[in-house]
């Protein structure tokens, strides 16, 4: 045939093409069921992936509502965030508080002696290492100073072997030397900084901050703390201490003298609240489009339709259904004790949310307080939707991991499955290949015999021979 290749010399048939002929009809059925066995695996694994990524976030933003004051309402406000900052947490009340701050919680600092050499001064000249023992609280610190040590290996040493534990090494340098200056982020009386051990560090140290405790009073109430970050001073507050409040009197300023008070207040802000709420909105329509992404059946131009991964998939309706059962479910303490009272709208084609802005501002005018009811406490929105899916979030054995691992399973098995057919192919090959080349010696042999009968019958047979 004009363009074939032709493998079989002596019987002049192509055997490689009847080889092939015969192992793809012995490969394409077997091919063709792991093809598509692979093929839906991965694009299954690949959506099961997409739906426990959503699901993550959407479980991080329910803990981090948990602990926030999205649905309070309530914010924190300070007449001067130059003396004082705040934020109100959902444990937080309405009121205003006067604060006047008489001093700052301070950290202990210390100066070791002034070494004139500046950082590269050895600071241990023997041949054996020395320790410098620095003491807070009752706890020990030792500092290893090596033979030959510097001022400037000290101050790495310490800042890397203790940074962790709140201590802090720096030099200050001058013209006339340069010293190791120690600090934490401990603060409060009690917690001085003192220097001992062999390595003459301590020897000539001074104090340059004494630790201070915040001394601070709420509405003429006096009160002390070890920092500057004031919590459980009013429930569900945490005030920030950034300076002391100014005297009234400025040209006075003696301690005795009357100081200005910061107005601290938490109030309801309807804004705020709402934009918690908007919040939850989008956190939920992001899991609910991922699902919907995985799970729809697509119209394509010629009206044909296609289905997505896990269109139909059980797994995914009985999630879908545990969310929304928990979001229509009822539940708070006080007069409105749905979404749909606050103007939730529900999609009927997508499942996705939404927020009637009227309904939504009629409501919140007398029924603000009963949207933290819904969404807040152990029986709460927030908590049921994080116990509803918590079967199908676990890391290892829920629901959508326990897939996953045997998604992953089958995927390694079809490889394994695969290799074995290509070995047995090309055995068959192999075989088939021998017979049809033994084959193709034993017609050019026969061929041969013939050719030499055919010779010696036609000399035979020619009268010039003959004669």
């Amino acid at each position: 045939m004009a363009g074939s290749t032709v493998s079989g010399i002596g019987s002049n048939i192509d055997t490689q093409a009847i080889v092939k002929s015969l192992v793809d009809a012995e490969k394409v059925p077997k091919q063709s069921q792991i093809n598509t066995a692979s093929q839906k695996a991965t694009t299954t694994l690949s959506s099961i992936g997409k739906i426990q990524a959503a699901l993550d976030a959407f479980r991080g933003a329910i803990d981090t509502m948990v602990t926030g004051s999205s649905f309070t309402g309530l914010t924190g406000s300070s007449s001067d965030e130059k003396v004082a900052t705040m934020t109100a947490g959902n444990t937080a009340s309405n009121g205003s508080f006067r604060l006047i701050v008489t001093q700052l919680a301070q950290a202990s600092k210390l100066s070791s002696r002034n070494f004139p050499s500046g950082t590269s001064t050895v600071v241990n000249a023997t041949d054996k290492p020395t320790t410098l023992t620095i003491s807070q609280s009752g706890k020990n610190f030792d500092v290893s100073v090596p033979a030959g040590a510097t001022l400037q290996q000290v101050r790495d040493s310490i800042n890397t072997q203790f940074g962790t534990s709140g201590l802090s090494a720096n030099i200050q340098t001058d013209s006339n030397g340069s010293r190791l200056i120690l600090t934490s982020t401990t603060m409060g009386t009690g917690s001085d900084l003192k220097l001992s051990g062999t390595s003459g560090l301590d020897v000539g140290s001074t104090v340059v901050d004494p630790p201070k405790d915040a001394l601070y009073s709420i509405d003429g109430v006096a009160s002390v703390s070890k920092t500057n970050n004031v919590e459980g001073a009013l429930s569900g507050v945490n005030i920030k201490l950034v300076s002391v409040s100014a005297f009234k009197v400025a040209a006075n300023n003696e301690p005795d003298d009357e100081r200005s008070a910061t107005l601290i207040t938490v109030s309801t802000n309807n804004t705020a609240l709402k934009s918690g709420v908007k919040g939850f909105l989008d956190t939920y329509n992001a899991l609910i489009t991922a699902m919907n992404a995985e799970t729809k059946v697509a119209t394509n131009l010629d009206g044909s339709t296609t289905a997505a991964a896990l269109t139909g998939d059980s797994t995914m309706r009985s999630l879908q259904s545990a969310i929304r059962n928990e979001f229509n479910a009822l539940s708070g303490t006080g007069t409105f004790k749905s979404l749909a009272q606050f103007g939730m709208v529900t999609n009927s084609t997508t499942g996705l949310l939404s927020l009637d802005d009227k309904k939504w501002d009629a409501a919140v005018k007398t029924n603000a307080a009963d949207i933290n009811s819904i969404f807040s406490g152990p029986d709460g929105m927030l908590a049921r939707m994080k116990s509803a899916t918590n079967d199908y979030a676990k890391s290892t054995t829920g629901i959508l991991a326990t897939r996953s691992t045997s998604l992953s399973d089958t995927l390694k098995d079809l490889t394994k499955q695969q290799s074995s057919l290509d070995e047995r192919m090309t055995l068959l090959t192999n075989s088939l290949s021998a017979k049809y080349n033994a084959m193709d010696t034993l017609v050019a042999q026969l061929r041969q015999q013939s050719t030499s009968v055919m010779t010696t019958l036609n000399a035979l047979n020619n009268p010039k021979t003959n004669n």
